[in-house]
């Protein structure tokens, strides 16, 4: 029999379409510690976790109260509000020229819209694989610049408030002109001048007859600071007291003549 030669000829049609295979996941015990199902391996230790947190969360509520600061109180004009701690940084920066007063837009909108901008484009400004900070330097620059802008603006709010406003609550380091120690007893007795009870705001702090309250008591005043030192503070304030209670320089000096007499 003779044998035959066979030509094959493919002939292709693009109007056919191919045959597509449906994604399947790769089996991962080709990889053993490098990858893993996200359902439930993953998704199981991240509840796990979140469940730690939120127990030791809970636990800390229940043991340690709240640090809940006084009821407010609209006569304390010596109250000065701070921000909770997280907002620290915000509150510190808007404190600067740059970022207050005619600049004020830039440092309510202006840059917080650029940190979380960036937050939210951070997948596209840094593209690399490559998991050591040296080979990002993008992520770490802007990373590490944050976590400095906010470590140091939280610590310096922190600082300056303490710094000055650190003055005994009582008002006894300065509120209306005492002196340091203990605040003098109040004298059931003592009537003020209607001079002094004309100052809706000195008494919201320093009571109606000077007996003190927040503020210390001002019955025997005169016998620790003289006229001159009593105008002095009523101008300028001093300690947790503020300045410009009053504005009529004939007003404060009429004031500060009767509680220099009062010894």
């Amino acid at each position: 029999m003779a044998k035959l030669d066979k030509d094959a000829t493919f002939v292709g049609d693009s109007r056919v379409s191919a045959k597509r295979i449906p994604n399947i996941s790769p089996s991962y015990s080709d990889f053993p510690g490098k990858n893993e199902p996200f359902w439930p391996n993953f998704l199981l230790k991240e509840w796990m976790v979140a469940a730690v947190c939120l127990v030791g969360f809970l636990i800390l509520t229940v043991s340690h109260p709240s640090p809940l600061t006084d009821k407010a109180n609209p006569n304390d004009t010596s109250f000065v509000p701070l921000p909770d701690w997280y907002f620290l940084f915000l509150y510190q920066m808007l404190k600067y020229p740059w970022a207050a007063g005619d600049w004020v837009v830039l440092g309510t909108i202006i840059i917080p819209g650029i940190a979380f901008g960036g937050l939210m484009l951070a997948p596209w400004l840094d593209t690399s694989k490559d998991r050591r900070p040296s080979k990002r330097p993008v992520a770490t620059g802007l990373m590490l610049t944050a976590l400095v802008g906010v470590f140091y603006l939280t610590w310096a709010a922190d600082h300056e408030h303490s710094a000055n406003h650190s003055a005994n609550k009582g008002g006894a380091a300065g509120g209306g002109g005492s002196s340091a120690g203990a605040p003098a007893p109040a004298d059931t007795s003592f009537t003020a001048d209607a001079l002094w009870k004309a100052q809706t705001s000195c008494m919201g702090c320093h009571g109606k007859n000077m007996e003190g309250g927040m503020g210390p008591n001002l019955q025997k005043i005169g016998a620790q600071l003289d006229a001159t030192q009593i105008a002095e503070i009523i101008k300028n304030g001093r300690g947790a007291m503020p300045a410009g209670m009053i504005k009529d320089d004939a007003e404060i000096a009429k004031l500060a003549d009767y509680m220099a007499s009062l010894k």
